[in-house]
């Protein structure tokens, strides 16, 4: 059988005002070991004022209550047979065995099983479903506790919404919390693993990458579709408690977002990819050297006094503040005083060198469970 060569579209039925028709929505939840958390993931889905006709749960090398409680949160379980590829090589098991009843105007939805979606979201991703679009991604929100760690990271994803809205909603990456796909893009990429066209293994999500929606969204961009994350698909999903926990989870993330602009290359697709990369490493080169020069500075005796610097210091703390809007004011407090921020990023900056480090090195990244 043919398929559409990449920058062409699959067939798509059409209302008048030139979107696409939505048919079927079927959502998968993967989890390992959610049993405390996969009923309250249910139960947002069943809240959604545009509902999933299925709700499946592919419960992946679970050792707890994770079936009998997604059954008995009124979802349909898929255990994973002999899965040695954590999320990815689960969800396409479970693809592999439901797609095909599918149709390709058909929608499928897949969620982590420590997320709940806000009850705009399906109605919205399916609104933004045009035939331009191959998936629709989620804007993720941290979930209320984890002390001074878990208010960091809320203001940061917060942040991150902002950034996303400034982009006019374009999704950079098609978060693995919660995205919908068209089944159409699905069996596409697919077909152009099995092609050679991209890598990633012979199935719908790539077996090589460390962070499967990093890598998908490239794929979805490569083969010319637009990757969306509209007003309304907002999630609240897991906060990291302890920095064991958020240094793994982050590693991943870096780690797997560089070896996977190693492995497509140089492409107009991946081009901004790249670039903001460059300008991460920039910065990090850039505070490196400013704490440098204010310790040199320090020890040669207290630095004069300028208004200058003072003003611009008052415009970053400015910054700060403004763009933590939305975290709460004790979000907004904290972000003033700069100081636990400045500990923060350079947190992030160990996370990157660490990253580059090893990927340099081609070091074997081992999957760790956060």
């Amino acid at each position: 059988m043919r398929w559409p060569r990449p920058g062409r579209r699959p067939p798509a039925r059409a209302r008048h005002d030139g979107t696409a028709t939505a048919g079927r929505i079927l959502a998968l939840i993967p989890a390992h070991d959610e049993a405390d958390r996969i009923a309250a993931a249910i139960a947002a889905l069943h809240r959604q004022h545009r509902p999933p006709d299925r709700v499946v749960v592919v419960a992946d090398n679970c050792t707890d209550g994770t079936a009998p409680a997604a059954r008995a949160a009124g979802a349909a379980v898929i255990e994973s047979r002999g899965n040695r590829h954590k999320k990815a090589g689960a969800l396409n098991q479970a693809l592999g065995r439901l797609l095909d009843d599918l149709d390709a105007a058909d929608l499928v939805l897949v969620q982590d099983a420590d997320t709940t979606l806000q009850p705009t979201f399906l109605a919205s991703a399916v609104a933004a479903m045009d035939r331009t679009v191959g998936a629709v991604g989620g804007i993720f929100y941290g979930e209320p506790g984890g002390g001074l760690l878990g208010a960091l990271q809320r203001i940061e994803f917060h942040r991150y919404a902002r950034e996303i809205a400034r982009r006019e909603y374009r999704a950079d990456v098609l978060t693995g919390t919660a995205t919908l796909f068209r089944v159409a893009t699905l069996r596409e990429v697919r077909q152009a693993r099995l092609a050679g066209l991209i890598g990633g293994g012979t199935s719908y999500y790539s077996l090589a990458s460390l962070t499967e929606d990093d890598e998908i969204t490239k794929a979805v961009r490569t083969l010319g579709y637009r990757t969306v994350s509209p007003p309304g698909c907002a999630v609240v999903t897991e906060v990291m408690t302890s920095l064991p926990r958020l240094w793994h989870q982050r590693l991943r993330w870096q780690r797997g977002a560089l070896e996977n602009l190693r492995d497509y290359g140089w492409t107009p697709v991946t081009a901004p990819y790249i670039r903001r990369q460059a300008l991460m490493g920039m910065s990090v080169l850039s505070l490196a050297l400013y704490l440098v020069f204010t310790g040199w500075m320090l020890a040669r005796g207290r630095p004069r006094s300028s208004p200058f610097w003072h003003v611009v210091g008052l415009v970053f703390v400015a910054e700060k503040v403004v763009t933590a809007h939305g975290a709460g004011w004790k979000a907004q407090v904290l972000a003033g005083t700069l100081v636990v921020e400045l500990g923060y990023d350079l947190f992030q900056h160990a996370v990157y060198l660490r990253a580059l480090w090893d990927t340099l090195r081609r070091r074997e990244q081992y999957w760790r469970t956060t």
